[in-house]
């Protein structure tokens, strides 16, 4: 498969969409997205195992009737603003000349500790503006990275993805920032990289804390079948607003639907608009292909450091599991027990249970995640 030509069409074509620089602005789609906040929280598809529209959940209120039309962006995002000045990681990795973008956000009144933001499969550094604030006011330095693979970063022809991979580039990223001890919060995706980042760099991870991660059960081994990544392409290609909303109203949102989570599809649905859609679903493919096969439920008890863990009791997430048969799909994605399985597997955890919220509990209900978050970081000293 070659995107060569057709991703130099996608760069040079994503000038013509770029927008005038503002505070995250993101194209109205619609009468029904036009009084939407542009400065929401985010949701990730990672999880989001079905990208087709469907019906909604039973019981679920009903998503406002947008069709797909709306903002189209490059293949890295270009026409979609960040919260925060976007800095560019530049490096080579198996032999391909990448960057890596990411937010750097000193606070004001600072209290000597770093957070890593790592966001999930469908998700983005923008997706974390809310948090981002909020660490920001209470002193803490804030790096929020977009992986390779995704959003603002570099979307390779042909890299092996891996989550050791994915962690060395963050990594090589902290230390090009002198940042030698950080405090590693991962959501969805970005939780299995997180533990593996942990699992990786001990000894300078100061604390970690996992957002309703994915990866807390062996998908494969309970019995959700393998697609190639050529199926996966496949399925990438089909993506719609309609879809991702659909998805996320279900799995994300307990069912719930507000108007402050549309441009967060919007900036989704974006990607698979402008001209670099067929790089963005393969590289996306690859990504699916590399959360299949590397579990890391396997190693829990291996983390040394503090571990918080906040988890959404009505999530549902389970990478598949649209593809597994029903007696499979039924044993799958029970965040209550997963949830506690993990907090008994890790030495040092402590546990925050949600009883309302879904997967991304940190947009659902910002100011009960926040307080858990903070209240959880200032229990390990800054002197560790």
């Amino acid at each position: 498969m070659n995107f060569r030509r057709q991703s130099l069409f996608a760069i040079l074509s994503a000038c013509v969409l770029a927008v005038a620089p503002g505070a995250f602005a993101v194209t109205p789609v619609s009468a029904a997205v036009a009084g939407s906040p542009v400065s929401p929280a985010s949701s990730d598809r990672s999880d989001r195992s079905i990208i087709q529209p469907g019906p909604a959940a039973a019981g679920a209120a009903p998503v406002a009737a947008v069709d797909n039309s709306g903002p189209a962006y490059g293949p890295e995002l270009q026409g979609f603003n960040y919260p925060a000045p976007v800095g560019q990681y530049d490096f080579t990795s198996q032999g391909v000349a990448l960057h890596m973008a990411y937010m750097d956000i000193k606070p004001e009144h600072a209290n000597g500790r770093t957070a890593v933001l790592l966001h999930g499969k469908n998700f983005c550094a923008a997706t974390w503006e809310a948090t981002i604030h909020r660490l920001s006011d209470a002193g803490y330095r804030v790096i929020a990275p977009d992986q390779i693979g995704f959003c603002k970063s570099s979307k390779p022809e042909h890299y092996q993805y891996s989550f050791q991979q994915l962690a060395r580039n963050t990594h090589a990223l902290l230390a090009s920032l002198g940042v030698t001890d950080a405090t590693v919060i991962g959501h969805s995706t970005g939780g299995m990289l997180a533990i593996r980042y942990a699992l990786m760099y001990p000894h300078e991870t100061q604390q970690l804390v996992l957002v309703d991660p994915i990866g807390l059960e062996d998908w494969k081994a309970k019995g959700v079948p393998s697609l190639s990544v050529d199926q996966w392409y496949e399925r990438e290609l089909k993506t719609t607003a309609d879809g991702i909303r659909r998805y996320e109203q279900a799995t994300y949102y307990a069912g719930q639907w507000r108007a402050d989570y549309e441009p967060w599809v919007q900036m989704l649905a974006g990607m698979y608009r402008g001209p670099g859609k067929q790089i963005v679903a393969w590289n996306s493919a690859l990504l699916y292909d590399m959360i299949y096969t590397q579990p890391v439920v396997y190693e829990l008890g291996h983390l040394s450091m503090p571990t918080l863990l906040l988890i959404g009791q009505k999530d549902t997430t389970a990478t598949g599991k649209d593809a597994a048969p029903p007696e499979v799909r039924a044993k799958i994605g029970h965040y209550p027990e997963l949830g506690k399985a993990a907090a008994k597997a890790i030495p040092h955890a402590t546990l925050v249970e949600f009883a309302e919220l879904g997967h991304a509990p940190q947009m659902q209900d910002p100011q009960a995640f926040h307080k858990a978050l903070l209240d959880g970081l200032a229990a390990v000293p800054s002197n560790r």
